[in-house]
């Protein structure tokens, strides 16, 4: 039990056994004969005393036999593989580093952000190979298995996001890539405690996981955390974190309204939404700039102007439009003339007899022109519609059943009615949102030229649909369509989804950026020559800054110890290794000396 407090392999030490037959051969080796050489007798003063202990005398007059048992001593103390306690941190070679990316980092604090502490603290963790995950898009890893030089270069390229973060994903695919023997270094604020669940598990395995937060400033944090829009309106939502009652001022485009919130408060206001979008400010700001800051995107021209070529004037469409908000419907009777400028055009019950050329003509060119035009079924389709009519039309039929109905932005979450009366046919081009049981495309769209055009294939007095409460929704989602006018919701998103662009050039708040889809990771606008949207960070969670230590939290982020504290052997068998090879080579020095080699 002793020698296992200082030795890893006890039985390393019965190579000491050794000893014993290079010591019986010194001690058996026959003594040199002595002859007397005349000649020399008088350099010879008086006869050597004879050693009263001649065995003893024998050994301690051998240096080369010391040697060689201290050469044996070393060597076997070696393979019993001595070691002494230290501390596990000594010893790591490999480090997984978890740095808090999300946008609680970014508060500062005495002039330096949680963020810029954490880095600092990050790269004091740099061992020989040191892995690093960010808690961006749940858990991303920037370095796998690195050396010293690429982690601190891969550090020194981190910035904070303005999203929120999964410290938890990002905790889990840490433990996923450390070695045996890895350490895990986790950098965050630990805002809530999803997380512990996540360090919890790392520890399970035989990790050793040391937690370094860094929670300062953020104290009497007040910020947006909510958007909603209404028609051309935005209404915006502030909470005050703080213990006192504050007063902020919410500035968008050319107006602003002063609020006033009691402790952990919520108040909102609204306001009118700028043509071509705004960034509506919260004054005073405060430790945490990023929730301060909400971007509105919107189009330049909001206003969809409508025309509709008609000869019964449907009052059922008329009113669904009208009820649309920034939308502006004009009627027209053929035959007549278009005069203006439109984004949308609506042929609905027009008589082939009075639709004059030059109107089919104006619907191309507005297609043309980037606009849309849709073509309302009815008993007889004017031939003159020609490329603009998605259907090849036949007879009226009866008793139609809806089948297929695809999930596209125009259609979904609506309750398509099967019609009492309709034009069968089939599909000329584009592609079919709403089918038929017989196969008849009842809502078709295509997109031609950079415009759009849509079959609409309920015949209005022989359909109930116009009396559903949907019929509005359907036809405002039509016109906004055919006019490429996303609605406002659709152009204003959170930091940390993902938008489609597609094969586009996106200039973002951090530069350009290309590809189909991209990552909405900043706070601002994100634009292509044909559209903008924007991100704003919008989470109750990221916003809670003031966040409390450790230590001093209840539950079980109280209970985590930040630092497990753990003693490993250090092993000393190379310096014992060593010291047997210098004994060697003095031993072979000594035999040089000697003359004996």
């Amino acid at each position: 039990m002793v020698l296992s407090d200082v030795l890893l392999a006890p039985l390393g030490l019965a190579a000491l056994l050794l000893a014993v037959p290079i010591v019986v051969l010194y001690l058996i080796r026959p003594d040199p004969r002595e002859l007397t050489l005349p000649t020399f007798q008088f350099l010879v003063a008086e006869e050597r005393q004879q050693s009263s202990t001649p065995f003893l005398e024998r050994i301690s007059r051998s240096l080369l036999l010391l040697l060689q048992v201290l050469v044996v001593l070393v060597l076997a103390v070696g393979l019993a593989s001595p070691y002494v306690t230290v501390s596990e941190r000594a010893t790591v070679e490999e480090t997984v580093i978890v740095v808090d990316t999300s946008a609680s980092m970014g508060t500062d604090a005495d002039g330096q952000t949680r963020f810029q502490r954490a880095l600092t603290a990050a790269r004091e963790e740099v061992t020989g190979t040191t892995s690093i995950v960010t808690t961006t898009n749940g858990g991303e890893v920037v370095l796998q298995r690195g050396t010293p030089t690429a982690a601190r270069g891969t550090l020194d390229g981190l910035s904070p996001t303005d999203a929120p973060g999964e410290l938890s994903g990002a905790i889990s695919q840490a433990a996923s890539l450390a070695g045996e023997n890895a350490r895990i270094v986790i950098l965050s604020d630990f805002a809530g405690e999803e997380w512990t669940t996540a360090v919890t598990t790392a520890r399970g395995r035989g990790l050793s996981v040391d937690l370094q937060q860094f929670n300062g400033g953020g104290d009497g944090n007040v910020g947006f955390i909510d958007r909603r829009f209404s028609g051309s309106e935005v209404t915006l939502s502030v909470k005050n974190y703080g213990d006192s009652a504050v007063t902020r001022t919410v500035r968008l485009g050319n107006t602003q309204q002063e609020i006033q919130l009691g402790p952990d408060d919520v108040g909102s206001v609204t306001m009118p939404v700028p043509a071509g979008g705004s960034e509506a400010q919260l004054s005073p700001g405060d430790s945490f700039a990023t929730d301060n800051s909400v971007y509105v995107a919107a189009p330049e021209d909001t206003a969809v102007d409508v025309l509709v070529l008609t000869n019964d004037r449907n009052r059922y469409l008329i009113t669904a439009l009208s009820v649309v908000d920034r939308v502006n419907v004009t009627v027209r009777q053929p035959p007549t003339t278009i005069q203006g400028d439109y984004d949308v055009i609506l042929y609905s019950n027009v008589e082939q007899s009075s639709l004059l050329p030059g109107n089919v003509e104006s619907g191309r060119e507005l297609v043309e022109e980037g606009g849309g035009v849709a073509v309302l079924a009815q008993d007889e389709l004017p031939q003159r519609y020609q490329d603009l009519l998605l259907i090849e039309p036949g007879e009226i039929r009866t008793g139609a059943t809806v089948g297929q109905t695809a999930q596209t932005q125009l259609t979904r979450g609506i309750d398509f009615q099967p019609p009492d009366e309709y034009v069968s046919g089939s599909l000329r081009s584009g592609s079919a949102q709403v089918q038929l049981g017989d196969g008849t495309p009842l809502i078709a769209t295509e997109e031609r030229n950079g415009g759009r055009i849509m079959y609409y294939g309920y015949i209005e007095d022989r359909s109930s649909f116009k009396f559903n409460y949907q019929y509005p929704v359907f036809w405002k989602r039509a016109v906004y369509y055919l006019a490429d006018r996303e609605q406002l919701p659709a152009l204003n998103h959170e930091t940390g989804e993902t938008v489609r662009f597609g094969n586009s050039t996106v200039e973002g708040p951090s530069g350009s950026v290309t590809g189909t889809s991209v990552p909405l990771q900043r706070a601002g606008f994100y634009r292509t020559e044909s559209r903008q949207v924007s991100a704003s960070l919008l989470d109750e969670g990221e916003s809670s800054t003031n966040v409390d230590a450790l230590d001093q939290r209840s539950g079980t982020a109280g209970n985590l110890t930040r630092t497990e504290q753990r003693s490993v052997p250090q092993p000393l068998t190379e310096y014992f290794a060593l010291a047997g090879l210098v004994l060697a080579l003095v031993e072979v020095g000594y035999l040089r000396r000697r003359g004996d080699l």
